[in-house]
């Protein structure tokens, strides 16, 4: 969900700011004078810090309290000071409340403040105290019952001295985090760790550590402090299982543990705390099904199950939480429809059942919550057009539409609802323009119609009384967007602006005003040309997020070694018509995207100087000589290295060092020799590796095997020879799911073992249709979350580019080798198979009739072999089969009939004299026909075009959905639309073909 992370910081900073915000004003009319010592301390701790309106965090706080703080007139006594409480009888300072005081500095141990040794209540929150330390003479403040040191710009470790102030009731260290500027982590909790933290805190009531680094479990600790009535350790990085126990503490009223990833937990059957208002574990790793017993917790407001693995059906008892304001129950794995009556949630304002397979006949309910103000719908199977009655809900803020597959026009009555903020129908199939009265949302900020079938001229005048609005995403529509016309009028400030596919001809002049830019994506347009002097000066203190990819951009007099962008996070600037060296990032650079260029020259070793980087795409360019050495072991970050497709020359870097984290190492197409160094083993989260197509001369390397994470392995056209057998295989390729050794020189037999550690192989995979990638860290504000692994595989001679490998797509191919002796009988184990090419060897013998067996098999290819005997009358159950060539072998009798075996041509089994039957010509009629081959009219090159294989009686997982849409030969629109243009506008060749 984009902007969930922002928008849930707001909504729980202003949450917890109101619920436990402390009022220190006196109720007594007479004020004690205040000590001495007191006031001189008070009056030094003034005096280190700045405060003024420049200081302020939040706006509304000038008047600063500080300001009152002077020996004149009726203020000489401090305890008539604002933000001070001092006892009535002992006249001693016992309470501090500067929340809000526009303080900025510094704070250290020899603080003034630490002398107030009687203080019960510190209150230092939305301060900014410059990432100071916590000062370890805390503990000096051992009266203190209640701490708050909210959003105060602390960092470092907590110190253990804090362990020491026992009477505390109210600890809030939350909310300490920084810009991306700040190199700084915030605050960490690790040593001492939150179990020693809390070991002597034993009166706490109230515990907040939001955003607080604690990597570790939750003490079970917490599950004795039955005074508890608050809990909240959202992004905190906790580990482990969470303490059952906490869930039944009496008094605990609000628990929060969102976005702890790495937390499991489950819920009690029964015996809830009955006092919950706020609950939310959104997030995490919970899972297994919400108890019924919930519905019996009257006092329920807020539930956030959000984003966890619990099942099961969602008990109807929700329905009876008549206090209930805030559900989320998106992303999970719950069964059926929503199972109960919203009829008593009448107070019910904000409703998050994103990606929940709601049905649109099944959310007419919805016409009775007109107070809704936040309502999130995305990822359903909603159809027709936007419903009507959500006009009624005229309190309406945040409106979440997207991916779903409404159609029609763009709804007018949604310019009705003016307290809009935010707006999201991307990935609809929404119709027609843009309606110009959208400038009637004045409060609008969020606006985002990404992947739609809008069209028509969106005029930038019209977003111009939209003066709030921060994001607009109008990309891949069939919008165009002409240049500005002149006028007085500015348009908004944006922080994100998405404007791919919007027939753009150039550059967007209004940028040259956009200041605080982070997130700019200007790719497919048809932009020609150079890039614009002033477009480097745009944004430069801010921009994050940049893509120009699949344009016809070129190099222009401004120097790409010089980008500007201090803080740019992810560059990619793709399929263009750069030239020239590989420009280099800046320092901060995590995704970096150059590929389907026409860049030339050597890899400069100054790539290795980008220690942040996570992506390095510098495929299908025109770079020579040797890959540097620094590209093994320059970066702890790096999880995908693509150089595929350039004309590299040397050896394999032989630097790959222990605890990197690469999950894709592609070096394929080039023209790289020697042999595969060894410590590539040290790649243990490596999961794609492809060295095809080089001019590698080895052994078979059999310590891949050693890869626990392998999924695919392509060798295929090298040199690579002799056997592959090893008492190693053992344990070998777990996960492996893609193995191509094609076009080589390897020898031997293929041993039963050899398959039966492919365990990967060994699942079906059926309905798992998710793609093979790596997720990336640039999630959070809203980019790309994660990289599509890529490949290219050969089958019967049609060279096939996947830009996106499907999870479950199997495939084995020993084709054009020397291998000998019978196909194992252990291949047949293999059930999750889609592919298998074992043309062009020497095998002997018969067809495993265990191969009948393998039910996802689509594409079959045993041709130019020595096999014998029959064709198992079992092949015909495989209804999946869509190729099947077993020409130019030894095989005898009839041909089995019925299923797909009636859709195969006579290439299939051409080459084999004894065989018979349909669809040769030659009928079986109690002996071997002796049909020639030039009889049956077929040469041996013969190449199927797949787009015209009858699929027959299955609907077929790799034809249907991989191989009939991802040839390079031929590709429909659909293709183009979805992985871009420039691939085929280059009409680059593929090199591939064999050399032994």
């Amino acid at each position: 969900m984009r902007l969930a992370f922002s928008y849930y910081m707001f909504l729980s900073s202003i949450f917890l700011f109101s619920l436990f915000h402390l009022s220190t004003e006196s109720s007594s009319s007479i004020r004690p004078l205040c000590h001495n010592d007191e006031r001189s301390a008070l009056l030094q701790f003034k005096e280190s810090f700045i405060a003024n309106p420049s200081t302020c965090l939040v706006p509304y706080a000038y008047p600063y309290k500080v300001a009152s703080w002077t020996l004149k007139g009726e203020n000489s006594s401090c305890c008539s000071w604002d933000g001070v409480d001092c006892d009535e009888v002992s006249g001693h300072v016992i309470g501090l409340n500067l929340s809000n005081s526009c303080l900025y500095g510094s704070i250290n141990s020899s603080s003034s403040l630490f002398r107030l040794v009687h203080l019960q209540v510190l209150d230092l929150s939305y301060n900014h105290f410059n990432y100071s330390h916590i000062p370890s003479t805390i503990g000096n403040l051992s009266m203190l019952t209640h701490l708050n040191l909210f959003y105060s710009f602390f960092f470092g470790q907590i110190p253990s001295e804090l362990s020491l102030l026992n009477k505390l009731s109210f600890l809030d260290l939350s909310n300490n985090v920084f810009p991306n500027s700040s190199p700084l982590p915030g605050l960490e909790l690790k040593k001492p760790n939150l179990k020693s933290l809390i070991q002597n805190l034993t009166n706490l009531e109230e515990l907040h550590l939001i955003m607080v680094d604690i990597s570790s479990p939750i003490p079970n600790q917490l599950a004795n402090m039955s005074s508890l009535t608050s809990l909240t350790l959202s992004y905190c990085g906790l580990v482990g299982e969470f303490p059952i126990g906490i869930l039944q503490l009496p008094n605990l009223q609000v628990l929060e543990l969102h976005n702890n990833s790495d937390l499991i937990g489950y819920f009690p059957e029964s015996h809830l705390s009955s006092h919950l208002k706020y609950l939310s574990v959104g997030s995490t790793g919970f899972y297994g099904e919400i108890p019924t017993s919930i519905g019996n917790i009257n006092s329920l407001e807020r539930l956030d199950f959000a984003d966890c693995n619990l099942s099961g059906l969602v008990p109807p008892s929700l329905g009876n939480l008549s206090m209930l304001t805030h559900l989320y129950l998106s992303g999970n794995h719950f069964k059926g429809q929503l199972p109960f009556s919203f009829s008593n949630l009448t107070k019910l304002t904000h409703l998050n059942i994103f990606s929940f397979n709601l049905s649109s006949a099944s959310w007419s309910w919805l016409s009775e919550l007109n107070k809704i103000l936040y309502l999130s719908l995305g990822r359903n199977n909603l159809t027709g057009d936007v419903p009507h009655f959500l006009a009624n809900f005229t309190q309406l803020t945040f409106l979440d539409l997207g991916s779903n597959l409404f159609t029609g026009h763009m709804p007018f009555w949604v310019m009705n609802l003016t307290k809009l903020n935010y707006l999201d129908l991307s990935e609809n199939m929404l119709q027609g323009s843009i309606p110009s009265s959208i400038s009637q949302l004045e409060n609008l900020q969020y606006l985002d119609f990404f992947s739609n079938n809008l069209s028509g001229i969106v005029e930038l005048d019209i977003l111009l009384g939209l003066k709030n609005l921060t994001l607009l995403n109008l990309s891949f529509n069939k919008l165009s967007l002409p240049p500005k016309k002149s006028s007085n009028a500015t348009l908004p400030k944006f922080n994100t602006l998405g404007l791919a596919s919007c027939n753009l001809n150039e550059f967007p002049k209004f940028l040259q005003n956009q200041e605080g830019l982070f997130y700019l994506d200007l790719a497919f347009n048809n932009i020609h040309g150079q890039i614009p002097q002033w477009f480097w000066k745009t944004s430069t203190e801010t921009l994050e997020y940049l893509d120009l990819s699949h344009n016809f951009l070129t190099n222009s007099n401004q120097s790409l070694f010089a980008l500007h962008w201090s803080h740019l996070l992810v560059l990619n600037i793709s399929s263009n018509r750069f030239q020239g060296s590989v420009p280099i990032p800046p320092p901060s650079i995590s995704f970096y995207s150059i590929s389907l260029n026409e860049l030339s020259g050597e890899i400069p070793p100054l790539i290795c100087n980008l220690n942040f980087l996570e992506v390095l795409d510098l495929s299908e360019n025109n770079l020579s000589g040797n890959i540097p050495k620094c590209l093994g072991n320059f970066s702890n970050s790096l999880t995908i290295l693509n150089l595929r497709i350039n004309n590299l020359n040397g050896t394999v870097p032989h630097t790959w060092t222990s605890g990197n984290k690469l999950r894709m190492i592609n070096l394929g197409e080039n023209k790289l020799s020697g042999q595969v160094p060894k410590s590539i083993v040290n790649c243990a989260m490596l999961e794609i590796l492809d060295l095809g197509n080089n001019q590698i001369n080895d052994t078979f390397p059999f310590w891949f095997g050693n890869l626990p994470e392998l999924k695919v392995l392509i060798l295929h056209s090298n040199g690579f020879h002799g056997v592959i057998t090893s008492p190693e295989f053992n344990l070998a390729f777990p996960k492996l799911r893609v193995f191509d050794v094609s076009c080589n020189s390897l020898t031997g037999t293929l041993p039963s073992k050899f398959f039966q550690t492919w365990n990967a192989m060994k699942i079906d995979g059926k309905g798992h249709l998710s793609y093979m990638q790596v997720q990336t860290h640039n999630s959070v504000r809203g980019f790309p979350d994660h990289y599509d692994y890529s490949m290219t595989v050969t089958n019967k001679g049609l060279t096939m580019n996947y830009y996106k490998i499907i999870e479950v797509f199997t495939i084995i191919d020993f084709s054009k080798n020397r291998f000998e002796g019978e196909i194992p009988e252990s291949i047949a184990t293999l059930k999750g198979l889609h592919t298998l090419n074992l043309s062009n060897n020497k095998f002997v013998g018969h067809i495993p009739s265990s191969m009948g067996n393998l039910a996802q098999l689509e594409s079959m290819d045993l041709s130019q072999n020595k096999l014998s005997g029959e064709i198992p009358r079992q092949l015909a159950q495989l209804t999946f089969l869509a190729s099947f060539n077993v020409s130019y072998n030894l095989f005898t009798g009839s041909i089995p009939q019925g299923n797909q075996f009636n859709t195969f041509p006579i290439s299939s089994f051409e080459g084999n004299l004894g065989l018979c039957g349909s669809p040769l010509l030659g009928k079986c009629e109690g002996s071997s026909p002796s049909t020639s081959i030039e009889n049956q009219g077929y040469g041996s090159s013969i190449e199927i075009d797949w787009k015209y294989v009858v699929i027959g009686y299955g609907s077929g997982f790799l034809v249907g959905i991989v191989i009939g849409h991802i040839m390079t030969t031929k590709k429909p629109d659909w293709f183009k639309n979805t992985f871009g243009t420039r691939q085929y506008r280059r009409q680059r060749q593929t090199r591939r073909g064999c050399r032994n």
